[in-house]
């Protein structure tokens, strides 16, 4: 447990970028256990999806795509997406044979001897000469800071928290963001809340018609500017708009998505605004978003004065063994997959170029 093991590459996270990466370096020759490790700190198969609401269920799920080599087919739509996905990524890991290490907490990532790389884990050390960080946002939940905030008397709780809406019954529950779990939350708890109110920092714009090849490069395109820039990403969902679909067309129609501006404070009641308007509130709800989940990679020292990393593609500028598969740009599950493939193929590069030449 305590000796320090040594492979070629370690991928850090299961979730739709892991076994994206996984898959290709299987395919591309690295057997796993020998060449390559997959560690994942959940308790099961299914990535972040395992942890999804019961009442998300998989038709309303936007944009799953198949994972690499394996497509995700009858899958029944008012199944819960949690069962379909983790159902299905843990046949892709055994069809694959990815032997997935878990429950694994990688605490810290350093420089070691020889220019490899030493993993900290809850399982030992591993040692390694590239890097696939795949960890998503999931464990980041992002909680906004309001004054008052820590004097409101009712229940404050995060989208990761949220489990359905028949525990809001009869309460009267403020929402805030303006993504799509935020309207999903509210479509959900209407029938069930005794009042609910809508609040985000700009107005949503909602997207009409089909989201064609052309609009999702685009928004990728946005996402990926500010990660060479070296700023912290921005979701794509948050620059490709909202779906306008029937469900969001009846809301929308019968008030429940009836947007206000942000408040201004909390109060132990509930919430305010400047202008004298206030709401009374048993539950905060923040449908606030993520972020993404490094702070293992703190000690090289990664990140840049704006507080991103900066990346090329899936490589970390300021360290080329280092890559960021599932983040801004690649946060989509079909750029994850497409992420996967391209730091592969620059790790087996990075590789070929390190080996020893034969006297």
């Amino acid at each position: 447990m305590n000796a320090t093991r040594e492979v070629e590459v370690v991928v850090i996270g299961a979730g739709q970028a892991g076994l994206a990466a996984a898959y290709h370096l299987r395919r591309t020759g690295f057997e796993p256990d020998r060449d390559f490790v997959v560690l994942d700190h959940s308790p099961g198969p299914g990535g972040a999806w395992q942890f999804r609401w019961p009442s998300l269920t998989y038709g309303k799920v936007h944009g799953m795509h198949a994972l690499p080599g394996m497509e995700l087919t009858d899958a029944d739509p008012a199944r819960p997406s949690a069962e379909v996905i983790r159902e299905y990524f843990d046949r892709y890991e055994r069809t694959f044979g990815l032997r997935v290490r878990r429950p694994v907490d990688v605490r810290a990532v350093r420089g070691g001897d020889g220019g490899r790389l030493l993993v900290e884990t809850s399982e030992g050390v591993w040692s390694t000469r590239a890097l696939i960080n795949a960890t998503g946002t999931w464990d980041r939940p992002f909680w906004p800071r309001y004054p008052g905030q820590e004097t409101f008397r009712g229940r404050q709780l995060h989208t990761a928290q949220y489990a359905g809406p028949e525990e809001f019954a009869g309460l009267r529950v403020v929402v805030v963001g303006g993504g799509a779990s935020g309207t999903q939350h509210l479509l959900e708890l209407a029938p069930y809340a005794a009042a609910t109110t809508w609040v985000t920092r700009r107005p949503p714009v909602f997207r009409e018609g089909p989201f064609d090849q052309e609009a999702g490069r685009a928004a990728v395109a946005l996402v990926e500017e500010r990660v060479r820039r070296g700023l912290p990403p921005r979701s794509v969902v948050s620059v490709t708009g909202l779906p306008l679909d029937d469900a969001v067309r009846q809301g929308l129609a019968n008030g429940v998505l009836d947007r206000r501006p942000m408040f201004d404070r909390i109060t132990p009641d509930g919430v305010e605004w400047d202008d004298g308007r206030r709401v009374d509130a048993d539950v905060i709800l923040w449908a606030t978003g993520f972020r993404a989940a490094l702070e293992h990679l703190v000690p090289l020292r990664l990140r840049e004065p704006g507080g991103g990393i900066r990346v090329e593609g899936t490589r970390a500028v300021a360290d080329p063994r280092i890559h960021l598969v599932g983040y801004g740009p690649s946060a989509s599950t079909i750029g994850a997959n497409r992420a996967g493939r391209a730091a592969v193929r620059d790790i087996r590069r990075l590789l070929a170029e390190e080996e020893p030449v034969a006297a």
